[in-house]
């Protein structure tokens, strides 16, 4: 697995990270060649109304493995039986607008099943191929550094 950092632009390039990194997961789900995308509902704390892919904090004592298969469960209904392949990506640093560093552990997920349920963290799920997610003009700032991450391994191309 290898490590990128994205350069941090303007004043957060002045001081040091603010806290140790925080770990989450980030899982795309795959089918047929077609990414889901999830619309973050209301009822989360933060980024609502935004396209994302299924995320979730590293909880202590269980694996980024272990808890991305969990958010994938909880959060679009998808047991490792529902799975074709599940593949481990890179490891990103990425920091945030405050100039706080996120360990981002990537994951695709390939679904063999193209009906998905949702919990109450998404009000709404999209399929599409990786060449329109930029229509989705409305997405989480860090989405596309995954996406370029996870699809390039999985030999899908994004744009």
């Amino acid at each position: 697995m290898s490590t990128t950092t994205l350069e941090r632009t303007g004043s957060e390039k002045d001081g040091p990270a603010v806290c140790p990194p925080r770990e989450v997961v980030a899982v795309i789900v795959e089918w047929r060649q077609r990414i889901a995308l999830f619309r973050r509902s209301q009822s989360v704390g933060h980024e609502r109304g935004l396209w994302h892919c299924i995320t979730g904090y590293v909880e202590a004592g269980v694996s980024p493995q272990q808890q991305a298969l969990a958010e994938l469960e909880e959060e679009a209904g998808l047991s490792p039986l529902d799975l074709a392949a599940f593949q481990t990506g890179e490891q990103l640093l990425i920091s945030d607008k405050a100039g706080n560093p996120w360990l981002v552990h990537t994951y695709t997920a390939v679904s063999k099943r193209r009906r998905l349920t949702i919990n109450e963290e998404h009000d709404a799920y999209r399929w599409t191929i990786p060449a329109k997610v930029s229509r989705f003009s409305n997405r989480v700032p860090w989405l596309d550094t995954v996406l370029q991450s996870t699809l390039l391994d999985s030999g899908t191309k994004a744009t």
